[in-house]
Order: structure tokens, then C-alpha cells, then sequence
């Protein structure tokens, strides 16, 4: 019997290698485009059980964002350690993804909210393997550095709050690597490390994408639910988010995805004001 699409997800999610997993995320994304094309028979949503946390391999060692060690741009090492850790941003997006599909069936969302949330599944299981083509290049690998722990906190704390996930992930989370990508392009077109300018390029043009999904997706159960979506953001990131909103902010880029000033700068002030305090 034909998989459903939540059964995909979840097929993605237990799955450990971050190459496998990849993989297995892009032959999942390109059956249901097919089939939403009616160039194949049809795959419903169904319902699935996902994990609570993904399928991780035994490497990298994860450690408290207090112990993972800081190494400088400017040096080869520090590189390496910025793209180990892009690559692991994004093998935790992948899953971030593929987890959203799954795990919020009953929601009673349109089938357009799975076709963008498996577009962009696909679009991180290619940055992650951008990304992993590059530290190869320079005589590394994903696994070679320890990596963050704390990356998959937000889908945990939000597993049962699809208002909350799509507030903290696309609209924090990923909203936040806008404001970072530039400086980093930067790091690596000093160096002249072209395949990492390239690949940081691809994904600063489509994370875009990403936070606009999660903004569209936001506002649509607000309207459903006749909500105020502004008060309910500012309400979720306090709940969920456990660090600070910080400037700079990339302007341009957040309203491009439909991210208005006023749903971060006043979180951003709120921290501000707490530090004076």
C-alpha cells in the first residue's frame, strides 16, 4: 500500500544519516509534486506518529551552546567551524519540515500548506548537502566538530501549538539566519572560498521563502480564528523563544517575507529595556 505523506515524514525523521536523510527528503518532496501535477496517483496527508526528537547520527557530539567552542572567521578553522555549523542548522531544518507536515494533520490546513512546508524540506535537504560538499572540499565533514543541543528545543517545547511553532521556527528562528547569512557570505568571499559564497548565496535567497511561509501560515489561523496576529506573536515568542530578539535586523529581507517591524522590534526593545533594568 502507497505511503501517505505524513508516513513520508516520518520515514525522513528515523532516519539517522544526514546524507540518507537527505535523500530521502528529496525523493519524497519530488512524489508529491508529482502527484499534486496528477502525473501520479494521488498521496493523501494521512496521519502518523512522529518522534519526538528526529533520528540523529552518532556524530557530531552535542554539546550545551556554552560548550561549543568559538574559533575566529578569519582563520581556515573558524571557517570549517562556521560551515559544521550551518550544516547542522540545517540538517535540523530538514526535519523541522518534514516534523510540521506530520505532526499538525488535524489542523485542518489546505493542501497548499504542505506543498510549501515540502518545498522547503527539499530546498534544507539541499542546503544541507551544499553545505557538506564544501567542508569535503576543504578536507572535513558534518560529524568532524561537536554541534549545538539545543536546536531541536522549539519543536519540542512547541509539539502540541502549531500557533507557537510557526511564531518560533520560520518567524524567530529562521527570520534570524536573514539577519546573519550576509556576514557570513562576507567571511567566506574574504577568504575566496567560492563554493561556500555560492552555496550561503542559495540559501539567503530561499530561506526567504521559508519565513514567508511561516508568516503566511501564521496569519491564516489567525483570520480563521478570528485573532489579532500581532498580540498572539508577541505572546508566543515570550512563551517559546528562550533567548533574546537582537538587532541588527535584516529590514529589508523580513518585510520581503512578510515580517512587518512591529512584530520584532518591540520584542527586541522589551529585552533592551529588562537589561538596563
Amino acid at each position: 500500500m502507497a505511503q501517505t505523506l505524513a508516513e513520508m515524514a516520518v520515514e525522513v525523521l528515523t532516519t539517522a544519516d544526514g546524507r540518507a536523510k537527505t535523500a530521502l527528503a528529496h525523493a519524497h518532496a519530488a512524489a508529491w509534486r508529482a502527484s499534486r501535477a496528477g502525473e501520479a496517483p494521488e498521496i493523501p496527508v494521512g496521519r502518523a506518529d512522529p518522534p519526538l526528537r528526529p533520528a540523529r547520527p552518532e556524530k557530531p557530539e552535542l554539546l550545551d551552546p556554552r560548550d561549543v567552542p568559538r574559533r575566529r572567521p578569519g582563520s581556515l578553522k573558524g571557517q570549517i567551524a562556521i560551515l559544521h555549523a550551518v550544516a547542522h542548522i540545517e540538517l535540523n531544518a530538514v526535519d523541522l519540515h518534514w516534523d510540521i507536515v506530520a505532526r499538525f494533520t488535524d489542523v485542518g490546513f489546505p493542501p497548499g500548506f504542505y506543498d510549501d512546508w515540502v518545498q522547503s524540506a527539499d530546498e534544507e535537504a539541499k542546503h544541507f548537502n551544499l553545505i557538506c560538499d564544501c567542508l569535503e572540499s576543504l578536507g572535513s565533514h558534518y560529524g568532524a566538530l561537536p554541534a549545538h543541543a539545543g536546536m531541536w528545543r522549539s519543536a519540542e517545547d512547541t509539539v502540541d501549538d502549531i500557533f507557537g511553532r510557526l511564531a518560533v521556527v520560520p518567524m524567530v528562528l529562521e527570520a534570524r539566519g536573514l539577519d546573519v547569512t550576509p556576514g557570513m557570505i562576507e567571511v567566506f568571499e574574504k577568504a575566496g572560498i567560492d563554493q561556500a559564497v555560492a552555496a550561503m548565496k542559495v540559501i539567503y535567497s530561499e530561506e526567504v521563502h521559508h519565513v514567508a511561509y511561516g508568516s503566511k501560515w501564521f496569519h491564516w489561523l489567525c483570520g480563521r480564528d478570528g485573532l489579532d496576529p500581532k498580540p498572539v506573536f508577541h505572546d508566543l515568542v515570550k512563551r517559546y523563544f528562550h533567548s533574546a530578539l537582537k538587532p541588527p535586523f535584516n529590514e529589508e529581507k523580513r518585510a520581503e517575507a512578510g515580517l512587518p517591524p512591529d512584530f520584532y522590534w518591540p520584542l527586541a526593545e522589551e529585552t533592551a529595556a529588562k537589561q538596563r533594568g
